[in-house]
């Protein structure tokens, strides 16, 4: 959701400087800093943002210089005048320095508030969406990158999902044995239906069947969502939960060195896709 974009429109009194910041953000949340002047288009403004920039922290910058002749400033003559006549009362000093410290004083220069003529709303207004556009791009630019890096590390948590697959078998011939030493080490005879039956149970215990096909559900439904033309970030948010629920239940199930081992580093992958999910719309 980062970008940025600035356009500068030349008028024939003034020149106006339009700039638009994103940074990521739930939610849309514009910022908008302007002249006085121009505060009864910022709601128009604030439309014109919404309606491209879904999500993200913008803000909204108008700079106005005035090039021509005309002014909005004017110098009170009446005002400073007197403030003349009455300094010159306290401190007999030269008229120049005076004058410096008269139009410092209140009300010795008056701005005129000129209302925006619809031609210069116009200007504007085609300004502000040029801008939007340069931000749209640059975040389409950054967003071309961030699928790739999705989809590499998607396929990073496949084939470690792929390994842990592989290692399964060994995994609970492992459990099978410990428990089989585990008898073996108390020196009792056991009822052989019955130590089946709990090895079974252990065996079942520690079955992660389950998970490994939900799991791999879940990196597809990702790619796919990361593929399609809506706006996904918050769903891509979900699934990923999901893929980290799957992830652990594999971990506390495992009781298996090496593969909690591979857990680790999904889990490690996993956090770098939510990490960069924040940049998703």
């Amino acid at each position: 959701m980062t970008g940025y974009g600035k356009t500068v429109l030349q008028l024939p009194t003034k020149k106006i400087s339009i700039e638009l910041k994103s940074l990521n953000s739930k939610n849309l949340d514009v910022n908008a800093r302007m002249p006085s002047a121009y505060r009864a288009k910022e709601l128009d403004i604030r439309k014109l943002i919404a309606k491209h920039l879904v999500r993200g922290k913008v803000d909204f910058s108008l700079y106005v210089e005035i090039t021509g002749e005309d002014t909005t400033s004017k110098i009170n003559k009446t005002v400073v005048q007197e403030y003349i006549k009455q300094l010159k009362e306290v401190v007999d000093g030269d008229t120049t320095e005076l004058l410096k410290m008269a139009v410092r004083l209140p009300d010795a220069v008056t701005t005129e508030r000129d209302d925006i003529d619809e031609e210069e709303w116009s200007s504007i207004e085609d300004g502000i969406n040029e801008a939007v556009t340069k931000i749209v791009s640059y975040r389409k630019d950054e967003g071309a990158i961030l699928k790739a890096d999705f989809t590499n590390r998607i396929s990073t948590l496949r084939d470690l999902l792929n390994q842990v697959i592989q290692m399964d078998p060994d995994r609970i011939d492992g459990v099978r044995a410990r428990l089989e030493k585990g008898i073996a080490d108390i020196k009792e005879k056991v009822d052989e239906n019955r130590f089946e039956q709990e090895l079974v149970y252990y065996i079942e215990k520690f079955d992660i069947t389950e998970e490994k096909v939900r799991l791999d559900n879940h990196l597809d439904y990702f790619i796919k969502a990361l593929n399609s033309d809506d706006s996904n970030g918050k769903k891509l948010g979900f699934i990923t939960q999901e893929i980290g629920r799957e992830i652990n239940t594999i971990g506390s199930k495992s009781n298996y060195a090496p593969m909690q081992k591979l857990v680790v580093q999904m889990k490690d992958e996993l956090e770098k896709i939510k990490e960069q999910l924040l940049n998703v719309l």
